[in-house]
């Protein structure tokens, strides 16, 4: 099947063509506007450079899915789950971290 054409990208005046929202350029840029004026203060305490840094070091350990690779599939993880929710007392200890692809968290994310 064919993909799509590429599109120009949302920031504001970049002509570069993308296929996603925004160009290479503009993504961390995006990201970076959401953190500071769209995101929960609360939440960007909570998903820090402490996260940034454990969650680089668990999928380094576990770069497979753990659901899809107990249900016999080889899935590359993109999501590093917290099993019990930081809001609810959970650590970033491994203990209470899982590797999942996007569509295994987002199930799990759904059914909280």
């Amino acid at each position: 099947m064919p993909r799509k054409p590429p599109k120009p990208c949302a920031w504001q005046g970049c002509p570069e063509l993308t296929y996603s929202r925004h160009c290479g350029r503009h993504t961390k840029q995006d990201a970076a506007r959401y953190n500071k004026y769209c995101r929960d203060p609360e939440t960007n305490r909570r998903y820090g450079q402490a996260w940034r840094k454990a969650r680089a070091r668990y999928i380094a350990k576990n770069p497979l899915c753990e659901r899809c690779r107990g249900e016999g599939r080889l899935t590359p993880a993109q999501e590093v789950h917290h099993v019990k929710p930081l809001a609810d007392g959970g650590t970033h200890d491994e203990s209470n971290l899982e590797s999942l692809c996007k569509s295994c968290h987002s199930r799990i994310t759904v059914g909280e």
